[in-house]
């Protein structure tokens, strides 16, 4: 059992695949991680996993839990406290942090997960002290948000910060279910693009070491594609290239309209680091407006994948504090 401080609190990610949860401190220890694949189609089934997955973190650690934040990939009506749209899980329209907050019998509070992403990168990470931030997470799909004046932007809906279906390719590949659209980002330098792409190149080169590994009956997926890379893979280079360069598109947009002090890239992804991170820098000095593009910084994000479930963590303990205050 993990020793842990009384102030703890649980902090999940909760992506399109998998969901990350965390025992988090106070100064944002984390003191036991869990993880679990998700269902995708099934809400019982969902919610059921995310039950599993809290109380595994909760028998784990010796001290009182005191409430849980989850991060989800989703539109959130705050007013009425409901998940509004997913493109990724059937939550729509389901007052998630209330189902949640009765299965599991503590404090439930909830927003997207992009959002407290950069919270929690805000708070004690790459954008820590900045007042005009921008973030992108390159997971299963791509999770966007925006600070302006220190403060997150929501948007007059809740809406804002979905950076991963801006377009660009008019005529590119269909983004996927759940949105109308093509050749958007998440279409293009997600984790689920990244694989699409390696697998295409595994089954149009058998002798490649993606082929080999594809007769093997390896998974063939953007951890494979950062591993070979790594090793020198000519093959899994060019794909991470090819990524880094349309990322670099999608900060080229962001960048000439937010003017922002620094663009955090975290998710899964960013495992690759430069191989990724160089290229887009490139495209970026190469087609933005020279002003804010010699300002803005593009990093890594300090807390890798763990940004989100950091930030829920953040979130949860930030509600809590004011629940005291009020």
């Amino acid at each position: 059992m993990a020793e842990v401080p009384a102030e703890c609190v649980i902090g999940v990610d909760l992506g399109g695949t998998k969901a990350i949860a965390g025992a988090v401190d106070a100064s944002l220890g984390v003191h036991y991680r869990a993880r679990r694949e998700v269902p995708t189609s099934d809400l019982a089934s969902l919610l059921e996993t995310l039950t599993e997955l809290v109380d595994e973190v909760r028998a784990a650690v010796a001290g009182e839990v005191e409430g849980v934040g989850f991060g989800i990939p989703c539109l959130i009506d705050q007013d009425r406290g409901l998940a509004a749209s997913s493109v990724h899980l059937p939550i729509n329209g389901v007052a998630f942090a209330d189902v949640m907050a009765e299965r599991i019998g503590l404090p439930v509070f909830m927003d997207n997960d992009g959002n407290l992403a950069l919270l929690a990168e805000h708070r004690a990470g790459a954008a820590q002290g900045e007042r005009n931030a921008v973030m992108l997470t390159l997971g299963t799909g791509i999770a966007g948000a925006i600070l302006i004046g220190g403060e997150l932007y929501r948007g007059s809906q809740g809406a804002a910060g979905e950076l991963g279906h801006m377009v660009v390719w008019a005529d590119g590949p269909p983004c996927g279910p759940g949105c109308p659209s093509r050749g958007c980002l998440e279409a293009l330098v997600s984790g689920t693009a990244l694989t699409t792409a390696a697998l295409a190149l595994a089954r149009r080169s058998p002798a490649s070491r993606l082929g080999q590994a594809l007769a093997d009956g390896r998974e063939v997926s953007g951890p494979l594609v950062t591993e070979l890379a790594f090793d020198g893979d000519a093959d899994a280079l060019a794909l991470l290239a090819e990524l880094g360069a349309w990322l670099g598109i999608g900060l080229v947009n962001v960048v000439n309209i937010f003017d922002p002090d620094v663009v955090v890239i975290g998710g899964g992804v960013i495992a690759a680091g430069e191989l990724i991170l160089a290229p887009a820098r490139r495209v970026l000095a190469e087609r933005a407006l020279a002003l804010p593009a010699q300002h803005a910084r593009v990093l890594g994000a300090s807390f890798g994948a763990e940004s989100g479930m950091l930030g829920a963590a953040v979130f949860a303990r930030d509600r809590l504090d004011e629940r005291v205050r009020a």
